[in-house]
């Protein structure tokens, strides 16, 4: 019996966003929902968080922006995952995020956003039922 590999998340603050508040509570609730977390901390370049995703790993990316420039940093970490070859990697989306931007997203491969409000224990599960580990 081959046992799965827990699930290597990594949760990135994009931008000039200086709020990680809810980033370091969401990444506490992954680590304690057993899955490995990656946290690149704040003023991170989607080039930056994607070469950090390359070099760990990871199964999944959450974006957290809470300044407004999620229209241009979210596709951008997406597009640039898929040139490095890692276009099954999950790419989710939090923060303050308009509820009329969320469609363009999903448009734009962001696979789930969670606005305020969302609940940990729905977030954690969407993950569990929706992300799954890459085949390296």
């Amino acid at each position: 019996m081959v046992k799965e590999r827990r699930l290597r998340v990594m949760v990135a603050k994009p931008g000039l966003d200086g709020h990680d508040r809810g980033a370091r509570i969401i990444a506490r609730a992954f680590r304690d929902a057993g899955f490995e977390v990656v946290y690149t901390g704040l003023h991170q370049t989607p080039e930056e968080i994607v070469l950090a995703a390359v070099q760990e790993d990871v199964d999944m990316v959450g974006l957290s922006s809470l300044a407004g420039a999620h229209m241009y940093l979210f596709p951008t970490v997406v597009d640039l995952l898929k040139k490095k070859g890692m276009e099954d990697a999950v790419v989710v989306g939090g923060g303050i995020i308009p509820e009329e931007d969320i469609p363009v997203l999903k448009e734009a491969g962001i696979r789930e956003i969670f606005t305020p409000g969302s609940k940990m224990d729905d977030i954690v599960r969407w993950v569990k039922e929706n992300v799954k580990p890459r085949s390296t």
